[in-house]
């Protein structure tokens, strides 16, 4: 009959927890082979998403001010039309007041035609602006999409070469984790949450913490090989094991991992 999680031995628990170590560190090995290359192809998709929306923006305003243009050309026609149907009008007038009145229209024709032509002037300045940032942009954005393409492709490559590894082996871990006692997972899970390289569980190497290098004291060294309660070390807050179970378990863990 398998024992459960509450029914195992401080040893068995130890091995246990080293197992699940080992695991949990070659999916640590697997992702620090990424390195930063997922955050930065994610910053890289986001900046080329970002250029995009500019270039798009660019080119709407564009089409804007070309549009402003055309409309202030008809205003201008319509202003000169008028302008020269108030000069025909004058030559039939006959008193001056009529004609200082049209004089005035006219007038204001002009001052109309003036600032509609200003305002195409400013259009066309702000055209020549617009068309060379888009000019600008869409040779950023060129090199970006290249760049963006080229970490894609790395990360991808690294993740067809590692996914299959990396999913069996989370599985596993789920596996081993299943078997350890919930109170001493949340602890596991704890430490590695807050240690360096995420170990959590390290052996004795040379009368020293593999985690921190600080000594371990003889007295010490005799409790943590008899396997009989979990001992933390005082400095680094790992989980201690002897030298000789770590090895034991690591050339099983080997072979299960030389099968995945």
């Amino acid at each position: 009959m398998t024992k459960t999680a509450i029914e195992l031995s401080v040893e068995e628990k130890l091995r246990a927890l080293y197992d699940l170590q080992l695991i949990d560190s070659k999916i640590d090995e697997l992702n620090n082979l990424r390195g930063e290359l997922p955050l930065e192809v994610r910053d890289l998709e986001n900046e080329v998403s970002g250029l995009d929306a500019r270039v798009e923006k660019l080119k709407s305003d564009l089409i804007s001010l070309e549009s402003s243009i055309s409309e202030r050309k008809t205003n201008i026609a319509n202003h000169l039309d008028l302008k020269k149907k108030y000069i025909e009008q004058q030559k039939n007038i006959r008193n001056n007041r009529e004609f200082n009145s049209l004089a005035k229209e006219i007038e204001y024709q002009d001052l109309e035609i003036q600032a509609e032509e200003k305002k195409i002037k400013e259009s066309r300045a702000q055209i020549e602006f617009f068309t060379s940032k888009i000019s600008e942009s869409e040779e950023i954005l060129v090199k970006k999409k290249d760049h963006f393409e080229h970490k894609k492709s790395q990360l991808d490559g690294i993740m067809a070469e590692t996914q299959k590894e990396e999913d069996a082996l989370r599985r596993l871990s789920d596996s081993y984790a299943s078997n350890i006692e919930e109170r001493l997972l949340k602890a596991y899970n704890k430490i590695r949450s807050n240690v360096r390289n995420g170990l959590a569980i390290v052996s004795i190497e040379r009368g020293a913490s593999a985690g921190s290098f600080f000594t371990i004291p003889p007295q010490m060294q005799v409790e943590i090989a008899t396997r009989k309660k979990i001992i933390i070390d005082e400095h680094s807050g790992r989980i201690l094991i002897d030298n000789v179970l770590a090895q034991e378990e690591r050339e099983k863990m080997d072979e299960i991992f030389e099968n995945l």
